[in-house]
């Protein structure tokens, strides 16, 4: 009896006309359901007008156990943003692009530097991956070897302070192993191709459908965001090796991240992106999880 929601990004208005929709109601400041709760799958902050609004209403709901919230990229960034580095500046570098990605959380909590830190330390007790019976949410990708890792690595499927300093070491498998979960997976075109990203930046990867057998498709069908641009010719043999992908008998899976447009539908009969770009005049989208262990089109809800 869990509700699923997709990426927020500061658009609380939108939230609560959804939790509204879904059944719960506002009771001294916290949105609750008799019989139901929710599970959110992070990127909470950035980019939208009441980014304070919603990680009150999120850490509310969690706090009184009517939601549970997972770890989205953007907070895992705003904790690499904030966290400093012993060598000088911070984990996440002060760049032009990052701190343009941040502007808006940063501008909101103006003056307001205790309540935005109380916020960064919450942000590490968020779990990054939650399993159930008969399903799984993640962020972005759930790669079987790498929560497994996770599991192992990180305390009760959280980050602590001296994990956050270590995530940000490139090449270590617990680096990729956060970068995949929270990030997607990538594969690297044909020598020579690129694209412009959706924040123009020149990119020769692409974040790639991890659910869908790599042997047979192309690059420009298996980009998880439609690209006219991409090459229209079988992936190369070497990379094949190290695609792994989601099967077709595995427990659904549900997860955010990917700025779909459209109507919200499934990618397969167990596969669920919950993330329709509410931030670009998008959908807020749920998916409401019952005891089924098949996905039901009906049970998908939006504002």
């Amino acid at each position: 009896m869990i509700d699923l929601i997709g990426d927020i990004h500061g658009h609380a208005d939108k939230l609560e006309e959804l939790l509204r929709k879904l059944g719960y109601a506002e009771n001294n400041g916290v949105y609750s359901h008799p019989e139901r709760k929710v599970l959110l799958i992070g990127d909470y902050i950035d980019r939208g007008p009441k980014i304070r609004e919603t990680l009150q209403i999120v850490r509310a709901m969690v706090d009184s156990d009517n939601a549970i919230a997972l770890m989205g990229n953007h907070e895992y960034n705003a904790l690499c943003f904030h966290y400093k580095d012993a060598g000088g500046g911070h984990l996440r570098k002060h760049e032009i692009k990052n701190v343009v990605q941040h502007y808006e959380t940063l501008k909101q909590f103006q003056n307001r530097q205790q309540e935005y830190e109380g916020y960064i330390e919450w942000f590490k007790t968020l779990p990054l991956f939650y399993e159930a019976e008969n399903f799984r949410a993640v962020h972005a990708c759930w790669d079987s070897n790498n929560i497994e890792y996770l599991r192992k690595d990180l305390v009760n499927d959280r980050l602590t302070d001296e994990l956050i300093y270590q995530s940000v070491r490139r090449g270590t498998e617990l680096y990729e192993a956060i970068d995949q979960t929270l990030k997607g997976k990538e594969l690297r075109m044909p020598e020579g191709h690129y694209f412009l990203d959706k924040d123009g930046a020149r990119r020769s990867q692409i974040r790639f459908k991890w659910w869908e057998d790599p042997s047979a498709t192309t690059y420009r069908s298996i980009s998880v965001l439609p690209n006219e641009n991409l090459p229209v010719t079988p992936i190369e043999t070497s990379e094949l090796a190290s695609l792994e992908y989601y099967r077709d008998h595995d427990k659904p899976v549900f997860f955010g991240h990917y700025w779909l447009t459209g109507e919200p539908a499934f990618f397969k009969d167990n596969v669920c992106c919950l993330d329709y770009s509410v931030a670009k005049g998008g959908k807020l989208v749920a998916y409401r999880m019952n005891d089924d262990t098949t996905l039901h089109s009906g049970n998908l809800v939006c504002v």
